[in-house]
């Protein structure tokens, strides 16, 4: 169907909510990343499947009239509970299946659709109190959330046009375009205090402003999706759960800077999102919703995918931008900001994939509404990606200035394991590692800038007190160094260096003049590299060294790894008393280290042992420890 005026799409939504109305049941299997990866996909197909056995199917993909009240069995976005993947919930009860096989669907099927009972085994069960949850609403992991940005992903079909309509979609834009003026949609970001959710954090409607006073015929919209940092999955899953809302609001910033043109840039490893996006896009195009006088408004938009080769450094806005213009991805010196010159010398406002979601929700209900989430600077609701050693990994939204304890513990369940709180990694690579008197610190832009930290893009690891932190700032040392595109000198060399002396002290090496050398270099290509990436790479560096450095100390003085993460600082030992001499340690020792004689205690030759684990993992009577 073509929409061409503001009353088709009133007309549709209204005739596509009556058929989703009469619908008796929907069952909604999520079909994010994680549990496509752990067969949601072959769930779906046997649920649609049986209920269509049964006769009790029914479906509004061709927006016709529902003759009777059926069940409609359909994929979702990623629910968030990624944990408990793959997840099935029914509405309109809400009850919500965890860790569903193919092989559960036909009793599922007896139990809650013909029985409209609940199988108990596929309940979440809270840790804490041992009870059964049956909604999403009761779980624990859910009910201290707030959905602005994830309010639909899980909730629609995200390869369904209608089903986003029916739920207010495209309403945004109509009503900008019929009731507003491009200032006044700048004004109304502006007023809502939203702040640009993919890493700095700097004001949206600020930047709008930039580029809308720019002169000129063409300007662009560009929807930054190059979410690289390790353990982020944040504008993956929305692109996945809901694309057309990050079209939306696309459209919704062109038509404010007075752009006509768009571009999604996503990493290619995303192949389900931008799936998922290319068709959001075609059904938009087909219905009239992008394109040409778009509503009868004289307001033309369309929108191109770039898919990224997966350089972290493109998610740098002037690299972004190279790459988009088919050059090497390597940021450009600044000034000139993109606002002014960016995509082939326009006028170019960046926002990342949330940041954009985000406008449908400002447009719909009023700044005030989203203002009144959050704290006084950085207002509305952020997605984290909570991975690591916690108990509840998924995706999960919050007001801004919740504490971190409230995340780690209260959604996420705490530590799994029995393992102690040691740090969280927040903000990727550029971020920092927060000790446990940090975890009633509010997530706010200003207040973790303070403490060395940042919100990024919302990444979360978890680390339990088997976590070396000097391995840990090594790791992610790696993989900026790694990244770096190499143009400027402190990047490309002083984080080579930093990674030179970070594997010293992790394997033994190291000295105490070391650590003064690794802090003066960190600062050193913080203050002079060019882009963001190496301005923030040695974060990690730098909060590890501030909050930890006993544990460094403990390395490079006494030759030890308090956690006893580092290999080449093992020792490994056999308990006399518990060795029952039956050689099979000596004989898995690739190095010959290990001596003794049958039925008596061994020893090892630590000067020969390679520290490979070998016999620690054969050793039937644990007597081989690390001291």
């Amino acid at each position: 169907m073509l929409i061409k005026t503001h009353d088709d799409l009133k007309q549709l939504r209204q005739k596509v909510k009556a058929a989703l109305d009469q619908e008796k049941m929907r069952i909604l299997v999520c079909a994010g990343t994680g549990c496509v990866a752990n067969g949601s996909l072959k769930v779906y197909e046997a649920l649609k499947r049986k209920v269509k056995e049964l006769g009790l199917s029914t479906s509004v993909e061709l927006v016709e009239e529902v003759s009777h009240e059926g069940i409609a069995v359909n994929i979702s976005g990623c629910h968030g509970f990624c944990q408990m993947g793959p997840l099935v919930r029914f509405e309109p009860s809400g009850l919500l299946y965890c860790k569903v096989r193919e092989e559960d669907v036909e009793e599922i099927v007896n139990t809650s659709i013909i029985n409209n009972g609940v199988v108990d085994r596929l309940l979440y069960e809270d840790p804490k109190t041992g009870e059964k949850v049956k909604t999403q609403d009761e779980n624990p992991f859910y009910k201290r959330q707030v959905r602005v940005t994830l309010r639909y992903c899980g909730r629609l079909d995200p390869d369904d046009i209608y089903d986003y309509i029916a739920h207010r979609g495209y309403r945004a834009i109509s009503k900008v375009l019929q009731e507003m003026s491009p200032q006044e949609v700048i004004n109304e970001v502006l007023e809502s205090g939203l702040r640009g959710r993919g890493g700095g954090g700097f004001p949206t409607g600020r930047k709008w402003s930039f580029a809308a006073s720019q002169p000129g015929p063409k300007k662009y919209i560009i929807c930054n999706g190059d979410e690289g940092d390790p353990g982020a999955f944040m504008d993956r899953s929305v692109m996945e759960g809901n694309p057309h809302s990050v079209l939306e609001g696309m459209m919704i910033a062109g038509y404010a800077i007075g752009a006509n043109e768009g571009y999604i840039y996503a990493r290619a490893e995303y192949p389900l999102a931008i799936k998922r996006m290319r068709k959001a896009i075609a059904d938009a195009e087909a219905h009239g919703l992008l394109g040409e006088n778009i509503l009868g408004s004289g307001f033309n938009f369309k929108i191109n995918i770039k898919e990224g080769a997966g350089a972290f450094v493109c998610g740098e806005e002037t690299a972004l931008i190279a790459s988009i213009e088919g050059e090497r991805g390597m940021p450009r010196p600044r000034p000139p900001f993109p606002a002014v010159k960016g995509l082939w010398g326009c006028p170019t406002i960046i926002n990342n994939v949330e940041t954009l979601a985000n406008l449908r929700f400002i447009i719909n209900n009023g700044a005030a509404l989203f203002k009144s989430y959050g704290t006084t600077h950085s207002s509305g609701t952020k997605t984290f990606a909570l991975a690591g050693q916690v108990q509840n990994t998924g995706l999960v939204e919050v007001p801004m200035g919740v504490t971190l304890r409230e995340v780690v513990f209260d959604i996420g369940g705490g530590l799994r394991d029995g393992k102690k709180y040691k740090s969280v990694q927040i903000g990727g690579p550029s971020g920092g590692c927060l000790t446990e008197d940090k975890l009633d610190l509010p997530l706010d832009y200003d207040e973790l800038i303070k403490v060395g930290a940042m919100i990024g893009s919302g990444g979360l690891v978890v680390m339990g007190d088997d976590t070396c932190m000097v391995e840990t700032a090594k790791f992610f040392m790696g993989f900026v160094q790694n990244e770096s595109c190499g143009k400027c000198v402190p990047c490309r060399e002083g984080t080579k260096q930093l990674l030179a002396l970070l594997t010293k002290i992790t394997e033994g090496k190291g000295t105490e003049v070391d650590l003064d050398l690794l802090e003066e270099l960190a600062q050193n290509v913080k203050n002079g590299s060019l882009c963001g990436l190496g301005k923030t790479a040695p974060n990690p560096v730098l909060t590890t060294l501030r909050y930890f450095r006993d544990e460094y100390i403990a390395h490079v003085r006494d030759k030890k790894c308090p956690a006893g993460a580092c290999q080449a600082l093992k020792e490994y030992y056999i308990d006399p008393d518990k060795c029952k001499g039956c050689t099979v340690c000596s004989r898995v020792c690739p190095a010959g280290a290990i001596t003794g004689d049958k039925k008596q205690p061994h020893v090892i030759n630590t000067e020969l042992c390679l520290k490979c684990g070998a016999c620690m993992e054969k050793c039937k009577f644990g007597s081989i420890e690390i001291r």
